[in-house]
């Protein structure tokens, strides 16, 4: 995670915090200092932390190369046989890493190193920055540290967790006002939290959340990075929090943007999925039925946006305990085209196809007990009026 805890006894600390004068490493006082000095091995580390740029340097570098090692070995059997499509080897010259494939990429294509995916997208930012080419170019190509050139679908898991590491390594080194290092933050706090690492998800999205505002950042950013913060809150249990936090970024989109703006569409979902973890069903249905009529106007039904807005309708549908068989059987209707279309757009495999049919499954099983005994019931009637006119 970014080194927001001090380094001798992981309390949480201030922006302007002690610090090593040679590698930087930070802590929440003198004392802590001296006792990681003394006992805690720091006298054997700085020099070779201050060699590798630094405390938040070398900690990047480090996590980077653990987390490129997880993604080769959790693609390992899918990998198998294959080359990269960017340097064409199995294994890669330099890092002798695997290959990765994280992506909607199917058959032969889009399997790649880390390494390569990431020194092939620098490489284009480079260019962009030296070449100050509008923002709609850089946007494109920012979006190659987590979109897949090849099916332009978004990576996720552990190999998405491995790109964020990656950004962030690349250019943890500049200055906290540079605009690419705080999406960089971003990128990482998306990819700890694809990959499961939700407290360190959330520690960077404090982090990136309080930068933020010490800076002045635009208020759109500012709802995005709390939208981020929130999700990641109510992973972790922290629902009420979540939910507030989501509410007033909803209300913050309506103000910015209009209602029918995806932004502000992903905003009332994220708002409403928060109330039904909350229980607080009747509410999140109301949302959800006022937003999915707008969306529909102006998103594809094959975007992952409606797709995602439909299962989380759906599961506020089925999840309740005091749902009709009306509801059940909605359910399951509304989910139907949308596990067909993330099959067919994304793959089996993907995360949000998986999601689709699980719900799906889920809402089946809720349907088909809700129905199952009113079937019985319904037969022992027939059963009995059969007996009675045998008398």
């Amino acid at each position: 995670m970014i080194l927001t805890n001090c380094a001798a006894c992981a309390a949480p600390l201030p922006h302007k915090a002690k610090q090593c004068s040679r590698c930087k490493t930070r802590y929440c006082g003198p004392a802590c200092q001296k006792q990681h000095w003394d006992a805690g091995g720091h006298d054997t580390l700085c020099k070779k932390i201050k060699k590798g740029g630094g405390a938040e340097q070398y900690h990047a570098d480090k996590k980077y190369k653990e987390a490129v090692a997880v993604a080769a070995e959790k693609c390992a059997d899918d990998t198998k046989g294959q080359t990269c499509f960017i340097c064409t080897q199995a294994l890669h010259w330099k890092t002798k890493e695997g290959l990765v494939r994280g992506c909607a990429c199917r058959g032969t294509a889009g399997f790649a190193h880390v390494s390569c995916l990431a020194e092939q997208v620098k490489i284009l930012m480079d260019e962009a920055e030296e070449n100050n080419l509008d923002d709609k170019v850089q946007n494109a190509r920012w979006k190659r540290w987590d979109t897949c050139s090849m099916c332009e679908q978004g990576y996720h898991g552990v190999v998405k967790c491995a790109l964020g590491w990656a950004v962030w390594k690349t250019y943890v080194g500049r200055p906290e006002t540079d605009q690419l290092r705080r999406c960089a933050m971003g990128l990482l706090g998306t990819g700890l939290s694809d990959a499961g690492h939700l407290a360190d998800a959330v520690s960077v999205y404090e982090a990136r959340l309080s930068l933020m505002r010490r800076l002045g950042a635009p208020a759109y950013e500012m709802l995005i990075v709390q939208t981020y913060l929130a999700n990641a809150l109510a992973r972790v249990g922290r629902r009420e929090q979540a939910s507030n936090m989501l509410r007033d970024v909803y209300f913050g989109r309506l103000r910015l943007s209009s209602e029918e703006h995806k932004d502000t569409v992903i905003a009332a979902n994220n708002y409403a999925t928060s109330l039904r973890l909350l229980k607080r069903f009747e509410e999140a249905k109301s949302l959800f039925r006022n937003t999915i009529p707008v969306a529909q106007r102006f998103i594809g039904e094959s975007d992952s946006v409606m797709l995602m807005i439909k299962m989380a309708y759906a599961e506020t549908l089925y999840k309740d305990a005091d749902a009709t068989l009306d509801d059940l059987r909605e359910a399951v209707t509304t989910l139907l085209e949308p596990e067909r279309t993330a099959r067919r757009v994304f793959g089996g495999s993907n995360p949000l196809t998986v999601d689709i049919e699980g719900s799906l499954r889920d809402a089946r099983a809720a349907l088909r007990a809700r129905e199952t005994p009113s079937s019985e019931a319904d037969d022992l009637a027939r059963l009995a009026a059969r007996l009675g006119r045998l008398r």
